[in-house]
């Protein structure tokens, strides 16, 4: 598997000129789309002090904004020419298409910033798109809910012109803590969907326990401390699982996948004892299952990767 490393970047405000600084410019920021997430934008850039431009379909959502000093666009055209920077958050990829329809020459030479949710191919697709339009272009993903936006608390995950982001760091830093994965456009969509694995992930197997102790009256109040410690515990085991899964090799250095098949049976004879659904459990079982009858018995729990990668090497 390829290892990505995120890498923060800071640079020196930059002092160069460019058809960014035409005068045509009169912000330093658009923000096209104002759904809730929009707005959280667009107050946090306000807030630091930036000038801005919104659009968005329904204007009437600008309101507040343009009180508190922000410009209403009367286009997408209009509003992509107002600043340098163009920063999109708009409900999904088809959504941004036809916001962008008429949009062309207006982004000679300025920075698009997507954060609008999507897949990987998609970010690739659309930043083809931009550089046909002799744009820089940065597809985002949005960690956060709107609340924390502007704060530390919220990342901001960036991929794509590596320029772009450093010459504008200022300006995204007002956003959260914005963190610059790499050259393709489409990481921070797959870091995106890999980080909502984890937390489904551990939300399921959470709601699975809670429905396990509420077979006898243990509360979810109750069971949570527990839950959390076993979880931090967990957590404290993906280092040494992460080097196993790079190196292609994985000893048995906590427990064998064998012992580890022992426990879920047991975990899903005492969920259908109890009528607890247990696809759950039944899912890791099978995955296991898999690696035993491939000859894994004798390795570690990460070998389970190499029964979910396409193409997957054989230790």
């Amino acid at each position: 598997m390829a290892h990505h490393a995120s890498t923060r970047t800071s640079t020196e405000t930059s002092t160069e000129t460019s058809t960014e600084t035409s005068t045509e410019t009169s912000t330093d920021v658009t923000i096209i789309g104002l759904g809730l997430m929009g707005r959280a934008l667009a107050d946090a850039v306000l807030a630091a002090g930036h000038r801005v431009t919104v659009w968005n379909r329904t204007a009437a959502k600008a309101e507040g904004l343009v009180s508190r000093g922000a410009r209403l666009a009367e286009s997408v055209e209009s509003a992509v020419l107002a600043s340098p920077v163009s920063i999109v958050c708009v409900a999904d990829y088809e959504s941004l298409q036809q916001a962008f329809a008429s949009v062309s020459g207006e982004l000679d030479g300025r920075v698009l910033v997507n954060l609008t949710s999507g897949d990987p191919e998609q970010a690739r697709e659309l930043a083809r798109w931009a550089d046909q339009g002799s744009a820089r272009s940065l597809d985002g993903a949005i960690m956060a809910v709107p609340s924390t936006i502007g704060t530390a608390d919220a990342i901001i995950l960036l991929s794509g012109s590596r320029a772009a982001f450093e010459t504008h760091q200022p300006l995204l830093a007002a956003l959260g803590d914005a963190t610059f994965l790499g050259d393709d456009h489409g990481l921070s969509a797959l870091y995106d969907v890999a980080g909502l694995s984890v937390m489904w992930g551990v939300l399921n197997a959470w709601l699975q326990g809670v429905a396990l102790l509420g077979t006898a009256d243990v509360d979810a109040s109750t069971f949570t401390p527990f839950a959390t410690q076993v979880a931090q515990e967990t957590v404290g085991w993906l280092s040494g699982y992460a080097d196993q899964v790079d190196r292609g090799s994985y000893p048995p250095d906590d427990a064998t996948l064998a012992t580890h098949a022992g426990g879920i049976a047991h975990l899903v004879r005492v969920s259908e004892r109890l009528g607890v659904d247990a696809e759950l459990p039944r899912l890791f079982q099978s995955l296991v299952a898999r690696a035993l009858a491939a000859g894994q018995g004798d390795q570690s729990y990460a070998a389970l990767i190499e029964q979910l990668t396409p193409g997957a090497r054989t230790s």
